[in-house]
């Protein structure tokens, strides 16, 4: 008999296909979180195995983590030696994500004791060298208590992992499940860009006319997103530069923002990275002076447009690894090719995503990917086409 969670296996990917995630759940109210992201996890090919503490029994029942898991939780370690047959040097798990962790259970697994499912299970994985990651959730005063600080720092010097917390004041709260499984995938990934410096600047520029009105276009700023989120999955250490857009932002990308391309210049001398992304929609004139308040509707007015910066040169001065973007409009694929082109041999990229104008803003898209040695054509949603221009330019650093 088919076990529901196999009809959403790798539904969404094939990412985390063949690992083996061991969950370890403690006694936070936040548990009753783990079951969405279990489904997520399993969503993009994992196995999902939970371990539950005595605490966390209370909160959610062993039960419907079979449910959403398809394996019975480790309750108790009995004969068979779960946390060794999972976690030691012939073990078969590939990390152990304790999510959500508390403040108890942070400072057992620092200090090496060993006293439920849960702190076995990390007592075996730190020795034996398996990745593991903890999601803290508890009362903000007890994640500022100077003893669980002082914790929290020496795990991380053994190389474990922290994901989130959302600090809001009063909680710290559990990371979202979209964070947790991004960072999963980035902590297991294989892919070269692990660890490289990838910034992605996308967007759109808004450029004031009045304090009321602006010259803008059409762009959400959501391949800029997928970029961003593709990267930090592969492991790369990402940074967001956003302009206008209409999309939210992952709470977990390190994100600065910007409104003019002058504002964009002005940041341009913190660019130390590998790899930088631009998608953004930037603006090719600005007007000559912007008016205080707001320019009256009664009457006409004469607009006089100042042309800006191109910022792709300044770009490429700061890093080796430049990808543009060239949005054009009614041209054929032949004609648009030949812009990408030159765009790329102009400003010395490594590549160029060409695309028509009509796409901006829409869930899905067509492009042309140009590089030196010849052209690829991808569709799909912006985030397959993501995907599929960080393989085909990263794929084998």
């Amino acid at each position: 008999m088919t076990h529901p969670s196999e009809e959403i296996f790798c539904e969404k990917s094939e990412e985390l296909f063949g690992k083996v995630i061991v969950m370890g759940i403690t006694g936070s109210i936040a548990a009753v979180e783990c079951f969405a992201t279990i489904r997520e996890l399993i969503r993009r090919g994992a196995e999902v195995i939970p371990v539950m503490t005595k605490e966390a029994q209370k909160l959610v029942a062993p039960d419907a983590l079979y449910f959403a898991s398809g394996n019975q939780p480790i309750t108790d370690l009995t004969g068979l030696t779960e946390h060794v047959t999972l976690m030691g040097d012939e073990g078969y798990a590939d990390m152990l994500l304790i999510y959500p962790a508390t403040a108890n259970t942070i400072s057992k697994i620092a200090n090496g004791i060993d006293d439920t499912p849960v702190t076995s299970m990390a007592t075996v994985a730190i020795g034996a060298g398996v990745p593991v990651a903890i999601a803290p959730a508890m009362h903000q005063a007890m994640f500022d208590n100077p003893a669980v600080m002082e914790n929290m720092d020496k795990l991380r010097c053994w190389g474990i992992s922290f994901i989130g917390p959302r600090l809001d004041g009063v909680r710290a709260k559990v990371a979202t499940s979209e964070e947790v499984v991004e960072s999963v995938c980035a902590i297991l990934s294989d892919s070269p860009l692990a660890d490289k410096k990838v910034l992605i600047i996308g967007g759109r520029s808004e450029e004031p006319i009045d304090s009321m009105r602006m010259i803008t276009n059409r762009s959400s700023g959501m391949m800029a997103v997928s970029l961003a989120k593709a990267a930090f999955e592969r492991g790369a250490d990402t940074e967001l530069w956003m302009g206008g857009c209409s999309v939210p932002l992952p709470g977990y990308i390190m994100t600065r923002r910007f409104r003019t391309v002058k504002d964009l210049e002005d940041m341009l001398g913190c660019i130390d990275h590998d790899i930088v992304i631009v998608p953004a929609a930037l603006a090719d004139f600005t007007p000559a002076t912007k008016a205080d308040g707001k320019i009256s509707s009664d009457g006409g007015f004469d607009l006089r447009l100042d042309p800006v910066k191109k910022m792709l040169p300044l770009i490429r001065k700061r890093c080796g690894t430049v990808i543009g973007f060239k949005a054009e409009s009614g041209i054929g694929r032949d004609e648009l090719i030949a812009k990408a082109r030159g765009r790329l041999k102009e400003y010395g990229l490594t590549a160029v995503v060409a695309n028509d104008v009509c796409t901006a803003g829409s869930d899905s898209s067509s492009v042309i990917l140009v590089t030196e040695d010849g052209e690829e054509e991808i569709e799909g949603t912006k985030s397959q086409i993501s995907e599929a221009i960080l393989d085909s330019l990263f794929g084998d650093l």
